[in-house]
């Protein structure tokens, strides 16, 4: 009796070393790298923002938690050596919660908040001689939690919030320095979403509206001024399609960037500051996870591509506020001790 216990006993813990080590073996790693870079030289803040001019990113603005303050500094990053400079501070009022992009070989700031007002002044910024020249305002209400992106040489700007939450869309043409509206994105209104550019076509997703995290996700072709619905990126979905339905991507002020194609989201996130990283193929319209972004999780950082790598920098959870710097590579395996 006490030979067959000692048996089923050693039986017992053989079958579930076994399944322990089925189970681990079926966990399938997720792709995707990141490694952190030099710290950004400025201050700590949120709510910044950035473009790129040629090979080279631009970052200022923003909220520093720590002495209570909307900042004003910019800060020119060279990829290449992994170095921060700083240029001409932007002469619009200091402001967080402001949105950029690049155009024509210069990159402009316009909306955001200033601790009292919602804003709609316009600024452009000349690389070449260092310099902020006041462009036209912003024609419709200020507000910040907008986003923007670029396509052909202008630039374009909607949602957020200005009191309410919003919906409209305009068009920025640096040739003229005018503004003209487009159609409004579609679906609900929403603040505090993401866009991103591929192949001439523009996309936006993520966000809220009135305490709801959105789910939809829109395309948006110039050439034509009109939004196409894509598929939702909520948890179930779309659960009558081949490819994995348990992921959710809603959530807001997180970051996206672009890279060989294919988009990224990470950071943000719904409920408290997240570090789930995605890729969108926009040829099958098809989202995977990717390795967590390996910093501190976090809200309102920035990103940026300077010669088809991205980089992540910036942001905030809770009280704390990041000047860390991160590039991410999706086609290396992760690895903790970069």
């Amino acid at each position: 009796m006490i030979k067959t216990d000692r048996l089923s006993l050693i039986m017992l813990l053989f079958m579930v070393v076994t399944l322990a080590s089925c189970s681990s073996d079926d966990e399938e790693e997720l792709m995707g790298n990141w490694v952190e870079l030099g710290s950004f030289e400025g201050v700590p803040r949120s709510d910044a923002v950035a473009f790129t001019i040629g090979n080279y990113a631009y970052v200022g603005t923003g909220y520093d938690g720590v002495e209570d303050e909307r900042l004003k500094d910019f800060w020119r990053y060279n990829a290449e050596k992994d170095f921060w400079t700083q240029v001409a501070p932007f002469e619009g009022v200091a402001r967080n919660g402001a949105v950029a992009f690049g155009a024509a070989d210069k990159g402009y700031v316009t909306t955001g908040y200033d601790g009292v007002d919602k804003l709609n002044d316009t600024w452009e910024y000349d690389a070449g001689s260092n310099t902020w020249t006041q462009k036209s305002n912003f024609p419709a209400s200020g507000r910040y939690g907008a986003v923007a992106f670029s396509m052909n040489n202008k630039g374009y700007v909607g949602t957020g919030y200005d009191g309410n939450i919003l919906k409209d869309f305009w068009e920025y043409s640096p040739a003229s320095d005018s503004w003209q509206q487009i159609v409004s994105i579609g679906g609900k209104k929403r603040r505090d979403a993401v866009a991103f550019t591929i192949d001439e076509k523009a996309y936006v997703c993520l966000g809220s509206d009135n305490g709801q995290y959105l789910d939809d996700m829109w395309e948006y072709d110039a050439a034509n001024d009109s939004w196409n619905q894509k598929r939702d990126i909520g948890m179930d979905a779309n659960e009558d399609e081949s490819y994995d339905d348990e992921y959710e991507i809603v959530g807001v002020n997180a970051v996206a960037f672009t890279m060989n194609g294919f988009a990224y989201i990470t950071t943000g996130g719904p409920g408290a500051p997240g570090a789930r990283t995605w890729e969108y193929n926009p040829d099958s319209d098809v989202w995977d996870e990717l390795g967590n972004f390996e910093g501190s999780p976090r809200y309102e950082a920035v990103a940026f591509t300077i010669e088809n790598k991205p980089y992540v920098t910036t942001g905030r959870s809770s009280g704390y506020y990041f000047d860390d710097v991160w590039t991410f590579n999706p086609d290396e395996e992760q690895d903790e001790n970069d």
